[in-house]
């Protein structure tokens, strides 16, 4: 039924002309980061997304590599669209959250070729702790990472010291880029002098863990960060690209607040369900 229903909302939003005043705000942003030449991303960021209680990655829609004003219309609507994809719509009836008020950003950004990207935590995804940054990186596109086609690299560097405490290189058969107005991420083998080399050098290590330390200050709370790194000559910290910035929530999530106040017995929480024993 949510299937039935969803598709029906995205066909009509898909299919609505855009207000001519908001097609020309748009066309005038995208113009604004380089014309019709300029390759971007447009990107999901629904209200509800990324909040300290929820995250939506993944659940709506990103277009890699687009070119054009008109396309760019297009995938804006296609985004707005995916607002009521199956799982999204799923999530947030599983979540509890009404329908009333939810709503859908775009956002354009301009796109960029790495020479590697990934994910950084600015605590310990595994066992929570706050004072180590721990990154995850791929050659090329981090959507490789991301979608599961390759297991990353992955480093660990203390808040504290600087110093790296641990690193684990996989093997990287395939690497993820893109073609202006393609069929989307295009998927190929990755060289085989890179498959089995680290995609990081100490000095972006510590550059990418720096960047988060300084993220993580901004917000005042533990981030979940997308970044990529460029290639080129120059320091490791001017290289490094932001793509995106959430909460992190998986620990968060665990050590809110109690629900119940402390008892002095494990059984008392359970009478304090039915009232106070006669």
């Amino acid at each position: 039924e949510i299937g039935r229903v969803a598709a029906a909302l995205r066909t009509r939003v898909v299919a609505a002309p855009l207000p001519p005043a908001v097609a020309a705000a748009i066309s005038a942003g995208y113009a604004a980061l380089g014309g019709d030449s300029a390759d971007v991303a447009v990107r999901s960021s629904a209200t509800v997304e990324d909040s300290a209680d929820a995250s939506f990655a993944g659940l709506q829609d990103t277009y890699l590599g687009v070119r054009g004003s008109a396309p760019v219309l297009d995938h804006v609507r296609r985004c707005w669209a995916s607002l009521y994809n199956d799982e999204s719509v799923a999530y947030r009836r599983r979540l509890g959250m009404a329908e009333d008020g939810v709503a859908m950003a775009v956002v354009v950004q301009r796109m960029v070729g790495p020479r590697s990207a990934g994910v950084l935590f600015t605590r310990s995804p595994v066992t929570g702790d706050r004072s180590v940054v721990a990154i995850e990186g791929t050659w090329g596109l981090g959507s490789a990472l991301v979608s599961g086609d390759v297991t990353p690299d992955s480093f660990t560097v203390s808040k504290i010291t600087g110093e790296i405490t641990g690193r684990r290189v996989s093997p990287k058969g395939r690497l993820h880029s893109f073609i202006p107005n393609g069929p989307g991420v295009t998927v190929t083998d990755t060289p085989a002098a890179q498959r089995e080399a680290a995609c990081l050098t100490d000095d972006e290590i510590r550059a990418l863990a720096d960047v988060g330390r300084q993220v993580e200050a901004h917000y005042g709370a533990p981030q979940d960060i997308e970044w990529a790194l460029l290639d080129g000559d120059a320091p490791a910290a001017e290289r490094i690209v932001l793509l995106q910035s959430r909460p992190e929530t998986v620990w968060a999530a665990r050590t809110a607040a109690p629900v119940a106040a402390p008892k002095r017995r494990p059984a008392d929480h359970v009478l304090s369900l039915f009232g106070k024993p006669q």
